[in-house]
């Protein structure tokens, strides 16, 4: 294979994958960004970005999107659907195998991004779509005057928490913790929400069903004293933790054992020549502007690399 469809190949098209596709655009390199559904990720069912830097008043995760994939696609960035099914080295060269057929290329950004993680409960696989949602922004309108159980303490759980209280009488959130991991801004604001009942060290042991086989009620455990109760709710949000979309990187890269990709400080992954961004990779804070560094730095190396090794046409 002595001759490459693309320079460089972008895996993902949230804010990591988009923010590498802008500087390899910038960058002139010849670069292609497979996304296997509408570029955004996890953003675009973000109702509203409120730490993201030049939005002194936030902006919805859609508009957020939305200007930086015009921002990429200005300097010429070519995005594609497709879903990777695998990857291969073919000497110093790598193969994007889609479903759709397959791309050649001299470097790699991997940024699939990451998805919500289940909880395990009784009966959740079973009702998702049915009352249990892990996301808030798409489907909080459908329960308006309703209560709803929201499950979690990080910021996720909490921003979808106080976003659910514009459409629900009442949102139940439980945390299996005494104390809620949110940063500090959205605790004073979920402490002091009134339509928001906070059950402290409290976990699921079953979620209810009526007739209809829609979600009735969540039956819960208290940690600490044992006594359960049961919480009449039509909706179950779930947020507890993010699994990373690396299936198709098995014994291509290194992953960590929740399957996030292992990286140095430069992005750089264990395959030379394939740098990864973003919520998939191993890393504390997963944040809108953690990910565009991360792409910033992974398209900046990537260039670097194929200067260096390849020449530039």
């Amino acid at each position: 294979m002595s001759k490459t469809d693309f320079e460089l190949v972008i895996i993902g098209g949230g804010p990591a994958g988009l923010t590498a596709g802008l500087y390899a655009g910038r960058a002139l390199l010849k670069t292609r960004l497979v996304e296997k559904l509408s570029p955004g990720g996890q953003v675009l069912t973000t109702d509203w970005v409120d730490n993201y830097p030049g939005f002194p008043d936030g902006v919805s995760g859609f508009e957020l999107i939305d200007l930086m994939r015009k921002q990429a696609e200005r300097f010429d960035l070519e995005i594609a659907m497709g879903e990777v099914v695998s990857l291969e080295r073919d000497g110093d060269l790598f193969r994007v195998n889609l479903a759709e057929g397959v791309l050649t290329c001299k470097a790699l950004v991997l940024a699939p991004g990451a998805h919500p993680q289940k909880l395990g409960a009784p009966n959740e696989v079973e009702l998702t779509g049915k009352g249990v949602s892990y996301c808030g922004t798409c489907d909080g309108p459908f329960y308006r005057n309703a209560e709803v159980a929201v499950i979690g303490g990080g910021d996720t759980a909490v921003e979808e928490a106080i976003f659910l209280t514009r459409f629900a009488s009442k949102v139940h959130l439980l945390h299996r913790r005494d104390e809620l991991r949110a940063t500090g801004l959205l605790r004073k604001k979920v402490l002091e929400e009134p339509k928001i009942q906070i059950h402290w060290s409290t976990v699921i042991t079953d979620i209810g069903k009526d007739s209809q086989g829609l979600v009735s009620s969540v039956n819960c455990r208290d940690l600490k004293t044992g006594a359960e109760k049961k919480l009449d709710v039509t909706g179950v949000f779930i947020f507890v933790g993010q699994k990373p979309n690396t299936g198709f990187l098995q014994g291509f890269v290194d992953l960590d054992e929740a399957g996030f990709i292992k990286t140095d400080a430069e992005m750089a992954t264990s395959q030379p020549g394939v740098w990864a961004a973003g919520d998939c990779r191993v890393k504390k804070l997963r944040q809108v502007c953690t990910a565009v560094g991360d792409g910033a730095a992974a398209a900046w190396h990537a260039e670097k690399y194929i200067e260096e090794k390849f020449g530039r046409s």
